[in-house]
């Protein structure tokens, strides 16, 4: 376990192409907020010590909407690749502190279920979130011997005999700073893609003898990201659904479990009803 303090990025520099819409896609919302805040809310409340935001399209509009007191702004001019955003961060790592990968279209990700992927890490090590799925494709696999992760591979670089294999990257990962630093700086983008993957880091601290300790989300929405909007709308069903159960377990009365417009709000409104 890490005692280290820790920073957060959040990778937010995709245009959102199938949102079909100017805004950036981090920026459409979910429960009236914007994904990428509810991200910046999960960052805070694990005590950052600092939210470095990848941006890239959208700039202006992003640095219009959201204030956060503690957000360094990273420009990621050019989409090279989850590596290649990481490097872009990298000069304002610590080498003392822990950093912890997150995605701003991934709007889900519970505190509950980073706080133990942070506990999991371990020294020197790399702490790796991962889920299986019974259709793993399009996602990369994850590789190991004798029961210990020793690589990511990408779905496009995947063997026949790898693509079998059913647990997968969700993309959050938490590692030291100087470590990361270093293996940020051997990326290369031989691949399928031509990109900079941040999930070569794996194999090379493998290759160094790190340990990756795999840890898994107590539910498959808190990792599943959003490229369309029927993607998040599906999410935000999950989340209503959530928290309406949080709520009626609380004994909060709701008229229509299926929507309301946030946990805060419903109970704001059961107080003011409770004066009477």
């Amino acid at each position: 376990m890490s005692n280290s303090a820790m920073s957060v990025v959040i990778l937010a520099a995709g245009k959102g192409t199938r949102m079909y819409s100017d805004l950036p896609k981090v920026l459409h919302t979910l429960a009236g907020k914007p994904m990428v805040q509810h991200v910046i809310d999960a960052a805070n409340d694990l005590g950052a010590c600092a939210v470095h935001l990848v941006y890239g399209h959208g700039g202006d509009l992003l640095r219009q909407t959201l204030h956060e007191d503690n957000l360094n702004w990273v420009l990621q001019a050019e989409q090279l690749g989850t590596g290649h955003a990481m490097q872009q961060a990298a000069p304002f790592f610590n080498d003392d502190e822990d950093i912890l990968m997150l995605y701003g279209d991934v709007p889900l990700i519970s505190v509950e279920t980073l706080q133990r992927l942070r506990a999991a890490k371990p020294q020197g090590g790399i702490g790796l979130l991962t889920v299986k799925l019974d259709d793993p494709t399009g996602y990369g696999r994850i590789t190991r011997e004798n029961g210990q992760v020793t690589g990511i591979v990408e779905h496009k670089d995947a063997s026949e005999a790898q693509r079998q294999i059913q647990e997968i990257n969700t993309g959050i990962l938490i590692a030291g700073g100087a470590d990361l630093k270093r293996w940020l700086a051997k990326l290369t983008n031989n691949n399928a893609q031509g990109e900079y993957y941040i999930t070569d880091i794996i194999a090379m601290a493998h290759q160094e003898g790190h340990q990756i300790v795999a840890v898994h989300p107590q539910r498959l929405s808190e990792v599943e990201g959003v490229n369309n909007r029927l993607q998040l709308a599906r999410l935000e069903r999950v989340y209503q659904a959530e928290q309406a159960e949080k709520l009626l377990l609380a004994g909060v009365m709701l008229r229509d479990p299926a929507r309301f417009r946030s946990a805060r709000y419903a109970a704001a409104r059961a107080r003011c009803r409770d004066r009477y």
